[in-house]
């Protein structure tokens, strides 16, 4: 186990949830200033890790960038996280169209400069930066439906597209690390939709090339996947090399933690709607139900299922740390 990974592990009561966008309430602005600046961002990141007890400091989970730099079209609302509302093709034989862009362009250099500034203002805890999977940017870049139906019908197409997504995922991986990211946390969502034998073709071996592409004993690896179906396919997702394995709240997390490689973290999976939409008892309720059925696991450390809504109640956020601090220095 790293030692990044192992000082997290260590500490327990130091939670890692999906926490950024709801940053916009602590600095008055809206999700559209954010994501527009490098210095927003770092303003957002180090108000969440000055008032949370959060193990490590996230960037901002905007799963529209890296597609937005393909060329996809992509809707901002002034409160909401952005959205791809328009891929680049409507048909898989035009893959060979698509040119993969450069790293640094459309929004990628603002993220990318806003984790170089975090990491040079938030010392005492690491600082991950969030992207999207192979897969899931894939169906970002086409359309999901159609990629899903595509596997079965035009294979090598959908492997064009996959292989296009992974080399620009590696690169923008790597231009986080030279700007000091201590760790990366992909999300590939997509890939839970799909079967057992398609996740292994299809999403798998691409994630485990960027993994290893961006793989050193001082760079954390974290894997998102918030599907239904993920306890099927533990044995693909095991086998990814990941050092944090990060689940949501669509499954049992106790069924999935002892399918996981044992020294690994596995991190889940409070109901991110919740933050949002519930009280600070629902909160508090149900980080200890997810404590009650998979604290015997040492390799277990609560968080959020998901990403945080932005306008997540802060009151609700509180609670989740308070609650997960009681139940830690209880033991």
């Amino acid at each position: 186990m790293k030692e990044k990974v192992r000082k997290i592990l260590e500490n327990k009561d130091k939670t890692v949830p999906i926490l950024s966008f709801p940053s916009t309430q602590l600095l008055g602005i809206s999700v559209k200033e954010l994501i527009a600046s490098s210095d927003k961002q770092l303003s957002g990141m180090k108000a969440i890790a000055d008032r949370c007890a959060v193990g490590a400091s996230l960037n901002m989970m905007d799963l529209s960038v890296e597609a937005e730099a393909f060329g996809a079209k992509v809707l901002f609302e002034e409160d909401e996280i952005p959205t791809v509302t328009e891929g680049v093709i409507t048909d898989i034989c035009d893959v060979e169209d698509i040119e993969v862009p450069k790293v640094g362009s459309a929004r990628t250099s603002l993220y990318i400069d806003g984790v170089r500034k975090a990491k040079k203002e938030i010392k005492d805890i690491p600082v991950f930066c969030g992207v999207i999977g192979p897969y899931s940017l894939a169906g970002r870049l086409f359309d999901m439906t159609e990629l899903m139906m595509e596997c079965y019908d035009s294979p090598d197409e959908v492997k064009i597209l996959l292989s296009k997504a992974t080399e620009f995922l590696k690169e923008y991986i790597k231009a986080f690390k030279e700007a000091g990211a201590d760790g990366v946390v992909m999300a590939e969502p997509a890939a839970g939709l799909l079967s057992p034998a398609l996740a292994e073709e299809f999403s798998e071996p691409f994630v485990k090339e960027i993994f290893e592409s961006v793989n050193d004993d001082d760079f954390v690896i974290c894997y998102h996947n918030c599907g239904n179906t993920v306890i099927n396919m533990a044995d693909s997702i095991a086998s990814l090399g990941a050092d944090i394995y990060h689940f949501g709240n669509a499954i049992e997390l106790k069924d999935m933690i002892p399918l996981m490689p044992s020294d690994t973290i596995v991190m889940g999976n409070v109901d991110p709607v919740l933050f949002k939409d519930g009280t600070p008892d629902d909160i508090r309720n149900s980080v200890q139900k997810v404590y009650d059925a998979c604290s015997s696991f040492d390799n277990f450390m609560i968080s959020s299922g998901c990403d945080i809504p932005a306008l997540a109640k802060w009151e609700n956020i509180d609670a989740y740390f308070e609650k997960v601090k009681e139940l830690y220095a209880s033991n």
